[in-house]
């Protein structure tokens, strides 16, 4: 209910109107039988034409101005909807913005997925029933009870009887229901990781011959689900013959009392009409309520876990007052890492410890290490996707924790291992990190990253399509135009991780040598695994668990450092053995 109540307070004014086009809709639905029985009585008793036609003519007007306010109140209804819905989404997708690498794995992507989709889907479709079904039954109720017990007090407590029983009845499935309704949304999360494993793992999942396998584990999750599915409906099957019963029970009462009040001339035949109106419609409302009741549980528990999103701390925050960053590139020193030590939070050890280093404008830095030695995680701690747990990274002199990360990144340029590509053409892919760049200043970045050979290859060039993730190119493709993504920047600092793997020897000292001129007035960061990447590097440190195990050049590092020798002759050997 908090939840909701934050998202309709803007829209409140749209949402007064909705209730009250509702209210008007429904009165008038009581208002016509109660007319109608009018009209009868006045038959039955000879009363004269014109004062039929009058209550005829009522009745018309009654007619008309709740079938608008139905309509009317049917279009709002749908608008307040669908701005809550967008809200919401727009909320949790900027608040999804702001989670942390580790934040994400807490909650999983597939699971912030469902989230934003399915959730959100669910509470709008519980909310325009509860709005068109479930509002409107509180005056229903009371409106056709007081109209009831107007016209005789013994009959309008049968009709509350009835409405009581029924509205009890709902509330304990509801709250009995409200657990499975819980874990169907979970299962829905498992349901949807195991499908995104298997779309984006298809090629190993054939490569293995484990489609048999793979079917089998999202068939048990499917089976889960609508077992699950199957246990909560039954909770909600027995209320339909409860509904009838009463319905039933109702016409049964009214008939049996209305009969001796006739006689006694207490009791009109019109008014037993207008009784049996008002039991209809109570229990026809009552009775789509209860289908709507059928998605409330759900869309509770889709609202707490939407809600558990948006009041979630995330790991990684701006401080209160940020300071501004110094924009002139006169100093020397651009990044420094002071005594840096850094542990993951599920973790018993240090990733990182007591690291020191500094890159300066102009020259490149080179890392390098074993598997697991910490590498990726100097670049995260750089772009703050993680904090250090000690000591302080620093850009141009001033801790990166005290600015805000727009201004953090917006000076820096960072290339992953893992190239990413969005969907679109190259030159969107391109602008990506610097909208204003012109074409020339595109083909120049791509030349710079050796893609301009076959960037004017293509047919269309620039705007040759790009498919999602990039996947109609090569992986040294796809590399090659992350990197020309980088350098259309034009940042303070870049930063390479791993990200000349996929390329081959010759386009590798091609880039190096290539990016000497356009890197002048920026430090470079290089991560690599292989030592022919770097050894042109003016520093490079050497990673041993996560320690400092050397810093230098390439010649100073092969006549004093064991670790980085070691790696030297694996790969000479490697290379000299092919």
């Amino acid at each position: 209910m908090k939840l909701m109540l934050r998202f309709i307070k803007p829209h409140w004014k749209l949402c007064v109107i909705t209730m009250l086009l509702l209210i008007i809709d429904v009165t008038g639905g009581l208002y016509i039988p109660t007319l109608a029985a009018q009209m009868m009585n006045q038959g039955v008793a000879g009363s004269s034409f014109d004062l039929l036609l009058n209550t005829g003519f009522k009745m018309a007007v009654g007619s008309l101005i709740a079938g608008t306010c139905a309509v009317i109140g049917g279009y709002t209804c749908a608008t307040l909807t669908a701005r809550i819905g967008k809200d919401m989404r727009v909320a949790l997708y900027e608040k999804s913005l702001k989670l942390s690498v580790y934040d994400f794995r807490q909650f999983g992507t597939a699971s912030i997925t469902t989230r934003t989709v399915s959730d959100i889907t669910n509470i709008q479709t519980a909310f325009i029933s509860f709005m068109q079904m479930v509002v409107p039954v509180p005056v229903i109720c009371i409106i056709a009870l007081i109209l009831a017990f107007r016209l005789d007090t013994q009959i309008g407590l049968v009709l509350l009887v009835a409405v009581l029983v029924i509205l009890s009845v709902a509330f304990l499935i509801i709250k009995s229901a409200s657990p499975l309704f819980r874990r169907l949304q979970k299962l829905l999360d498992n349901m949807s990781t195991i499908l995104l494993e298997n779309i984006t793992g298809v090629r190993v999942i054939r490569a293995f011959n484990n489609e048999d396998r793979e079917q089998d584990r999202l068939n048990q999750s499917f089976f889960n689900y609508a077992n699950t599915s199957i246990k909560a409906n039954r909770k909600f099957a027995n209320l339909d013959g409860l509904s009838f019963f009463c319905i039933n029970f109702v016409i049964i009462a009214v008939f049996w009392l209305s009969g001796g009040r006739i006689a006694a001339g207490r009791f009109q035949i019109g008014d037993i009409t207008a009784v049996i109106e008002y039991a209809f419609l109570i229990l026809f409302f009552l009775m789509m309520a209860q289908m709507v009741i059928l998605t409330l549980p759900r869309a509770l528990e889709c609202c707490t876990r939407i809600q558990t999103i948006l009041e979630y701390s995330p790991e990684i925050e701006d401080p209160s007052s940020a300071l501004p960053l110094d924009v002139t590139r006169s100093q020397k020193e651009v990044l420094a890492f002071h005594n840096v030590s850094f542990r993951f939070s599920d973790a018993e050890e240090d990733t990182l410890s007591k690291l020191s280093f500094a890159c300066r404008r102009g020259e490149t830095t080179a890392i390098i290490g074993g598997t697991g030695s910490g590498k990726s995680t100097i670049a995260a701690l750089i772009l703050r996707f993680h904090d250090v747990t000690e000591g302080a990274v620093t850009l141009n002199g001033q801790d990166i924790r005290k600015m805000s990360q727009k201004n953090l990144r917006d000076r820096l340029s960072y290339v992953q291992q893992k190239a990413m590509l969005f969907s679109g053409t190259i030159a969107e892919n391109l602008r990506y990190s610097n909208s204003d760049t012109t074409d020339e200043e595109l083909m120049h970045a791509a030349d710079v990253a050796q893609a301009g050979e076959f960037i004017r290859a293509l047919p269309d060039g620039l705007n040759s399509f790009v498919a999602q993730g990039g996947t109609n190119f090569s992986g040294g493709q796809r590399q090659r135009l992350s990197i020309a993504r980088a350098l259309v920047k034009k940042p303070e600092l870049y930063i390479f991780d791993d990200s000349f793997s996929a390329l081959d020897f010759k386009t590798d000292a091609a880039l190096r040598q290539a990016l000497v001129p356009e890197t002048k007035d920026a430090a470079v960061l290089i991560i690599a695994q292989r030592v022919s990447s770097i050894r042109h590097a003016q520093q490079i440190v050497v990673l041993d668990e996560g320690k400092l195990a050397g810093i230098g050049p390439h010649d100073e590092l092969m006549e004093r450092c064991p670790v980085y020798i070691e790696i030297y002759e694996s790969q000479t050997k490697a290379v000299q053995e092919v």
